[in-house]
This record gives structure tokens, sequence and C-alpha cells, in this order.
């Protein structure tokens, strides 16, 4: 299995749009072979003090993929071109980490 997480700071005002894109996407990505989970999340409301929180313009991404070839192909899909190409001028940066299980 293959875990990527990703974090992406929205430019100002911009987080919303984002995620409105993403979870557009979300079904067509959930359909696509080895996908085995594809998700964002903000911060939790009402979260621990020992939260770091990620902040108001920035989510994450957790995708589970049962390998890195289904990653791959992901990651050349049509769907993900428009994705990209929509929010582009939205995001101010992003850092993706793609991370196996330990001891693998």
């Amino acid at each position: 299995m293959i875990c990527l997480v990703a974090h992406v700071i929205a430019r100002p005002g911009m987080r919303s749009r984002i995620l409105e894109k993403f979870l557009a996407n979300v079904p067509a990505v959930l359909a696509e072979e080895g996908c085995l989970e594809y998700a964002a999340f903000v911060d939790a409301a009402g979260a621990p003090s020992f939260q770091a929180p990620v902040g108001a313009e920035t989510f994450v991404v957790v995708e589970k993929w049962d390998s890195l070839e289904a990653l791959r192909k992901h990651a050349a899909t049509p769907h993900m071109a428009a994705y990209g190409a929509a929010t582009k001028d939205w995001i101010a940066s992003k850092v993706i980490h793609i991370l196996q299980p330990a001891g693998s």
C-alpha cells in the first residue's frame, strides 16, 4: 500500500473554491483501479489543545493506493489534469509526501 499526504495552502480566500473542485472530482478518483481512499481534511472544530492547526487557508489530502503504479496512473488521468488546470492559480503552495508502511 502507498499513502500520499499533501498539505495544500490556498491563496487567501480560495480554499473553498479548491475544495469544491476537489470534492467534485472524488467520485472519479474513487472509481480508479487501485484507489483505496481519497479525501480532503481541514482542522477539526473543538480539537484538543495539543492540536497543531493547519490553518484557515490549508487543507490536507490523504490518498491510499494499492501500488505506486496505481498512483502513477492516477496522476496521468484526464480528470486530474482538469482539476490541476482549474485550481493552479488558486494554490499558493503544496507539499506532497508519498509514504509506504514502516517495515516494508
